[in-house]
């Protein structure tokens, strides 16, 4: 595959921000736990990770999160939610269409979970849809097989309805494999190490940013001295 390749022999700043959603809360508030070696990038939670938004998420959570792009705004989790730490625009990769492949594997429990998503960058507010290339939550994950989710969220855009499964699948998530899209004109394709897992008969039609992140649900039964990681070999794509 030719064009955007990243096989994180360290994290670049030109393309990466190690923030999730930094415009809700603060830099500080929103940073990463994140390390690089062997051309792997691990994002992880340690015990003593604050929570993410803290004084406005009503459920607890922590994540550690990349992202290619940021715009203040993005993503609300509140009605007439207001901004606290202004973002300017900023793309670091924001593909539209094409082929995205993300080699990943994750270490979880059954309160934490860790997905890789593309959605608008909100720059006109309905470009805010959702491509899910995985979502995995921890408490799915046993004997083998994990409930892998995939498929397009539209949020507050209305070209879009929301399409999203989550079947069980003989997958050990804990192993390497390679999530991918195929995006088109008029449908979405996800295939896991090249096979063929469901296509979504609708598109969003404007660029993306990626987010690849690991969270943490502090109120949710479960060990709270694990460490949640996601691990990410290489993301591929236009």
């Amino acid at each position: 595959m030719s064009g955007f390749v990243d096989d994180f022999d360290s994290l670049d700043p030109d393309r990466w921000l190690p923030h999730y959603l930094p415009h809700w809360s603060s830099r500080a508030e929103s940073a990463a736990t994140w390390s690089t070696a062997d051309s792997v990038l691990t994002l992880s939670i340690p015990p003593d990770q604050p929570r993410w938004c803290s004084d406005t998420h009503a459920e607890p959570l922590r994540v550690s999160a990349i992202q290619s792009g940021s715009f203040s705004g993005q993503q609300p989790f509140l009605d007439d939610q207001q901004v606290v730490s202004p973002e300017p625009l900023w793309i670091g990769w924001a593909p539209q269409g094409g082929r995205i492949e993300v080699r990943a594997r994750m270490d979880l429990s059954a309160r934490s979970m860790a997905s890789v998503w593309m959605v608008g960058l909100e720059d006109a507010p309905e470009r805010c849809g959702e491509i899910c290339l995985f979502e995995v939550f921890g408490r799915t994950v046993a004997d083998g097989g994990a409930e892998v989710g995939s498929g397009v969220h539209p949020f507050r855009d209305p070209a879009l309805v929301d399409d999203f499964t989550a079947p069980r699948l003989d997958l050990d998530v804990a192993a390497w494999h390679d999530y991918a899209v195929d995006w088109h004109p008029d449908r979405v394709d996800f295939s896991i190490d090249g096979r063929h897992q469901r296509t979504v008969p609708q598109s969003p039609d404007y660029p993306m940013q990626v987010i690849a992140g690991v969270f943490d649900f502090p109120a949710w039964p479960g060990p709270a001295d694990h460490v949640p990681a996601l691990q990410i070999d290489r993301i591929a794509g236009p």
